[in-house]
């Protein structure tokens, strides 16, 4: 089977950014929950159902893995992998692109309330 570029992944959800983009750090669930709806200033809020089907996907596309006490999935938490990582970056540049053409466009044209 052919392993998949980080490309591959991208363009990413909203949502699925905010996750992994909470994970930088080593989160347990709920803790996901509370760091992306903050991060996102509560325009994103995950419902339980929502994250953990999401954290499966992306630790069996090995952007995440588990890390904390076998046995005791209270404990466990996330973190993301050095492909995650890459994942997240290119997203951020990808984005980053997207504002800047944009910015661009909305200086050349001045106003931007159109009627």
């Amino acid at each position: 089977m052919k392993k998949k570029t980080v490309e591959s992944y991208l363009p990413l959800t909203q949502a699925t950014y905010y996750i992994l983009l909470s994970l930088t750090q080593p989160l347990h669930g709920y803790g996901i929950m509370q760091r992306v709806e903050s991060m996102s200033e509560g325009e994103v809020k995950l419902g339980p159902g929502t994250l953990y089907g999401a954290l499966s996907k992306l630790e069996k596309q090995g952007l995440i893995r588990k890390e904390g006490e076998s046995g005791d999935n209270r404990r466990k938490q996330y973190i993301l992998t050095n492909e995650g990582w890459q994942v997240i970056e290119l997203e951020f540049k990808r984005l980053s692109k997207l504002v800047a053409i944009s910015q661009s466009i909305f200086q050349k044209e001045g106003d931007t309330s159109h009627e």
